[in-house]
């Protein structure tokens, strides 16, 4: 009568934790804090690391530096005006000794530099110029470029950053998974401890059984404490990502078991063709090295600068002058620069160019490669860990009957004392396999979905 008692008080403790076990209920990471923790979906993971990410902002800056190096080359090719004022004194000439003109010498103030045109000379004008070149238009163009380099760097960084914060969000679930499996197999093996002292005192199970029911209550002890600390080292990563100050005070909505179809390999095919950012970063690369060529081919054609001056340039600071003559005016130029000759310099950097045109020429192609290759493999890996998934669950559920049919076989003493130690380990190590498996394929399917732009 003892013995069915203890049986069926270990037989409904098993049923008991194989039901909480097919829930996989969270389990806290510590004692609960005075404010309500902070439930965050994997959106909200993502949106707030990247309002904290370093290398995302610094892929920013670098970003806005290349649209401000653009302006600036933009701005070279529209016309400058700038509103110079100055004014020149040159030492005057002396008059000849014994010269009959010497008092209209000395009236006039003839300046004693011959460049000069007064020995006053007052400049107040405002000055337009616009210089034309080829090399000019080619750099505005590199700039363009460059800045689309950028912006797919930037891209590159955020879906870099996704992928990261995937593989944190659901490890950290998987960790609260394989905690909470190890805390039903910590009960499960204190019951059995139990159950076997009781039936030792009775004299139904040898001494030895009692000593390997210790033996596995030992282990799930170490193990439990194990899953602890992992799970707290996944939250303190996840927590680096998300939050500017030093946060733990946080839970996640574990989705994992909710995760998006997986589409057609043509489908993930198409779209990494158009919105793969590697593929646009090294395109826009090329871009940049040929209008970098373009730029240096330049020096060897002529350039044109035109000026137009308006304002005064006289020997008074005045818009007339004494004899009531206008001193505002206007000037124009125009300058015609042609190379001749610079001992090879512009040869050399044609040269340069035509190097780096050929290098992102080659790393294009390196990109489009590497790309379809890692469209294939990275699908497989995602179509693998998805069709495994119900062979893992189904193996959970298979382990948890068994442990439950073996328990019982244990009660009618048809097994063995290490038959029931496997069984509770093999349902620990399929519940955790389920979990991971899990966790390989929504990381399988983010490192997809980044690759091909969708995420």
């Amino acid at each position: 009568m003892q013995r069915t008692l203890n049986a069926l008080t270990f037989i409904a403790g098993t049923l008991l934790s194989f039901g909480m076990g097919r829930a996989w209920a969270q389990q806290p990471a510590a004692a609960a804090p005075t404010q309500a923790p902070l439930t965050l979906t994997l959106q909200d993971a993502i949106q707030r690391a990247r309002a904290n990410s370093v290398a995302l902002q610094s892929a920013l800056t670098d970003q806005g530096l290349a649209h401000e190096g653009q302006v600036q080359a933009r701005a070279a090719l529209l016309p400058k005006l700038d509103y110079n004022n100055s004014y020149i004194y040159t030492q005057p000439a002396s008059a000849p000794t014994g010269s009959a003109d010497v008092g209209q010498v000395a009236s006039q103030q003839i300046p004693r530099f011959i460049a000069n045109n007064a020995v006053h000379e007052y400049l107040s004008q405002g000055v337009a110029e616009e210089s034309i070149g080829y090399a000019q238009v080619a750099d505005f163009r590199r700039t363009r470029a460059l800045e689309a380099v950028a912006r797919a760097k930037v891209e590159i960084a955020a879906r870099g950053l996704v992928l990261t914060v995937v593989q944190n969000y659901y490890g950290f679930i998987a960790a609260q998974r394989k905690y909470a499996t190890v805390q039903l197999a910590a009960g499960e093996a204190e019951r059995f401890l139990s159950l076997s002292r009781k039936l030792e005192n009775g004299g139904e199970v040898a001494h030895s059984d009692v000593i390997k029911a210790q033996i596995q209550f030992n282990d799930r002890q170490r193990d439990l404490r194990e899953a602890k600390l992992a799970m707290d080292k996944a939250r303190l990563d996840l927590a680096v990502l998300l939050f500017p100050n030093f946060n733990e005070n946080f839970t996640v909505i574990d989705d994992s078991e909710m995760a998006p179809p997986l589409e057609s390999f043509d489908e993930f095919e198409r779209m990494a063709q158009t919105r793969n950012p590697d593929l646009k970063a090294s395109t826009a690369a090329l871009q940049a090295s040929r209008y970098e060529l373009s730029s240096a081919r330049g020096g060897y054609f002529p350039s044109l600068t035109l000026d137009y001056f308006y304002g005064i340039d006289a020997a008074q600071f005045a818009v007339h002058a004494p004899d009531g003559t206008r001193n505002l005016g206007y000037a124009a130029s125009a300058t015609l620069n042609i190379p001749l000759w610079n001992w090879g310099a512009t040869h050399s950097k044609v040269v340069q160019a035509d190097l780096q045109r050929k290098l992102a020429q080659r790393e294009l192609s390196f990109t489009q490669r590497k790309l379809l290759a890692d469209i294939r493999n990275l699908y497989d890996e995602a179509a693998a860990a998805r069709d495994e998934l119900n062979l893992l669950k189904q193996s959970a559920d298979l382990a948890g009957e068994s442990l439950h049919l073996t328990t019982l076989r244990y009660q009618g003493g048809e097994a063995t004392v290490l038959e029931v130690v496997d069984a509770q380990n093999t349902l620990t190590q399929a519940r955790n396999a389920y979990s991971d498996g899990l966790v390989r394929y929504r990381t399988a399917l983010a490192n997809l979905q980044t690759l091909t732009g969708t995420m």
